[in-house]
């Protein structure tokens, strides 16, 4: 009986460790990127990762060497108007928001993204009701987003170096 017991207990804990996202702690000074579609229909989907890239492309050209948050957060809060002209050539409405901002729980090759009020650089596309895109542009793990090839525990390993460097 006893042997039946310490077994169901063993496959209990295996299943619920195979069931559970695994947590990275990314660090409460980091700052997160996100743009808000105005809608889920194709176009607005579109224009958001249109709009994404284009903006990624200036903040990392921006921040690439920033040594510590501090200096990203000097860099970004000090060109929010180079975000905005990237926006101007659209001709869409949108709002440009750096601060603390609410953030839904993401899952992310196999690692789950805490839900939260987060500093952060926020573009919302129109009315703002389709669905978003976001990452952690400081510590740069946007970065590691764009790189397809990695495999959920090269991602894993790849984030956890990161936010360690800047911690």
């Amino acid at each position: 009986m006893k042997k039946i017991i310490v077994f169901l207990f063993i496959l209990v804990v295996i299943l619920v460790g195979i069931n559970e996202s695994k947590h990275i702690l990314i660090p409460d000074n980091a700052i997160r990127f996100r743009v808000i579609a105005n809608s889920d229909t194709k176009e607005d989907q579109e224009l958001k990762l249109t709009i994404k890239n284009d903006v990624e492309k200036e903040l990392y050209k921006l921040i690439g060497d920033a040594k510590n948050v501090d200096e990203a957060r000097n860099i970004i809060t000090n060109n929010l108007d180079n975000v905005d002209n990237i926006l101007k050539k659209y001709n869409v409405k949108y709002d440009i928001s750096y601060g603390n901002n609410y953030f839904p729980m993401k899952n992310y090759k196999g690692i789950e993204y805490d839900a939260g009020e987060y500093e952060s650089l926020v573009i919302t596309v129109g009315e703002g009701l389709g669905h978003n895109w976001w990452c952690v542009l400081f510590p740069p793990l946007c970065l590691l987003d764009e790189q397809e090839d990695l495999s959920n525990a090269k991602y894993e390993l790849y984030a956890t170096k990161l936010i360690n460097k800047f911690k």
